[in-house]
């Protein structure tokens, strides 16, 4: 189907009804185990009618790549130089937990992306996202070098975000094993010691 021709309504349902079973299949099976019968059969839709809108299982998933990469790099744009430095940084974390909340597939479909090399993203990590982390990085190295932070280095701060708020979405089936909790309360926890723990660590004078 060509991109350049507007599409009906019919059309823009049909292609988000693909990429809405696209995403739980290759969130469960990974891109080498996801097949177009599954995400056809998934969709509702038949296998010809997918390769209609999408020229292959690829296409598929580079799109939901591409969407998924600017829909994750929103919480770190809304990071504000001119916002309280604590504030910010803290907010920031809590978003990006809410983010597992609220879209765990689409976490653990980009966690197995990066597991697996980054091959259709990696032009993009070490591009637009590795020019906004830096920019957010300066940020915070220079509210650390104006007293306003407890000194940090801001690049592993960020990962460190990364992987306290990542881990409630990809290793959703370990933390609810483990803590075998009532709904979705363990986000509630985990966002009181997250916002301790940030709060701890970047007022100045920690140590």
């Amino acid at each position: 189907m060509s991109e350049k021709q507007p599409r009906t309504r019919i059309q823009q349902k049909n292609r988000e009804l693909i990429l809405e079973a696209a995403l739980d299949v290759f969130s469960t099976e990974g891109f080498r185990g996801a097949t177009l019968d599954q995400i056809a059969a998934q969709s509702g839709l038949s296998k010809p009618n997918v390769l209609y809108y999408f020229s292959s299982k690829e296409a598929i998933y580079t799109q939901l790549l591409s969407q998924l990469l600017d829909t994750w790099l929103d919480p770190l744009r809304a990071l504000e130089s001119d916002g309280d430095p604590i504030d910010e940084i803290v907010d920031y974390a809590l978003r990006k937990l809410e983010m597992s909340r609220e879209f765990p597939r689409e976490s653990r479909l980009f966690a197995n992306e990066i597991v697996q090399g980054a091959p259709r993203i990696l032009d993009q990590i070490e591009g637009p996202l590795r020019d906004l982390v830096n920019a957010k990085a300066a940020v915070i190295s220079d509210w650390s070098s104006a007293g306003r932070i407890a000194p940090v280095d801001p690049h592993h701060l960020i990962f460190s975000i990364w992987s306290t708020t990542q881990h409630y979405a990809d290793f959703d089936v370990q933390v609810r094993g483990i803590l075998n909790p009532e709904g979705e309360s363990h986000f509630n926890d985990a966002q009181t010691f997250l916002k301790l723990l940030y709060t701890r660590l970047l007022s100045p004078g920690a140590p």
